[in-house]
Parts: structure tokens; sequence; C-alpha cells
């Protein structure tokens, strides 16, 4: 009995650890978005995640949400100098999210700062 028991538990161990390492190793899609940063934060009840949005329009219709890790230090830094100012950002998209990884399945992996099309000098 103890042995079904431990064989049963450890195939479920297993199965979890392999789903686990297929969404964090195995990419959906990968690309670059880029637009005015309106919104970044830290925040969560249980787990604090980075969170931010991208407005890609003149209209609030075409926003792009994201997660950061916190293991992008560097991505965030750059992500809090340049709120309120045109980005790109490259991402990684995956096929499901974890509640301590963040909200979104698109995840930044690198920020620079970007010229705004509407406003360049003509």
């Amino acid at each position: 009995m103890r042995k079904t028991l431990f064989g049963i538990l450890g195939g479920i161990l297993l199965l979890f650890i392999a789903w686990f390492a297929f969404i964090y190793f195995v990419p959906y899609s990968e690309g670059t978005r880029s637009g005015e940063l309106i919104k970044f934060s830290k925040k969560g009840v249980i787990s604090k995640t980075w969170e931010g949005e991208i407005s890609q329009g003149i209209s609030g219709a075409q926003i792009f949400q994201f997660s950061v890790l916190d293991s992008n230090q560097e991505e965030i830094e750059a992500l809090q100098q340049n709120e309120g100012n045109y980005v790109r950002v490259r991402y990684v998209e995956r096929y499901a999210t974890f509640f301590f990884w963040g909200d979104t399945k698109y995840f930044i992996t690198e920020v620079e700062k970007s010229e705004s099309p509407h406003f360049r000098d003509r």
C-alpha cells in the first residue's frame, strides 16, 4: 500500500516538475512592442509581482499588458526610469503563468527608450 501511494505521489510530482519546466523553458512566442509606458507597478497580496502597461495607440483601446520577473532587475529599473516615455520592449510569451510570476503570459526581457513616431521632426 505504501509503495503504491509513494508511486502515485512521485508520479504527480514528476508531472508537475515537467509541466513547470515546459512552461518556463518553452516560449509560445517572442517579439517586440513599442509604445508609451503608461503604468508600471509592483502589486499583489500574497506574492508581489511587477506589472505594466504600454499604450500602443492614440485611444486606450490598444493596451499591451506585461509582467517582469523579479530576477530581471535591469529591466525593472529601466521601466521605472522611463514611465511616461516611449519605449520598445522585447518579450517572451509563455503558454501559462504562475501566480508568483505575474498576471500576464507576456514577460519583458529587454527595454530600450525609443522615439515616438507621432512627434518626430519632419
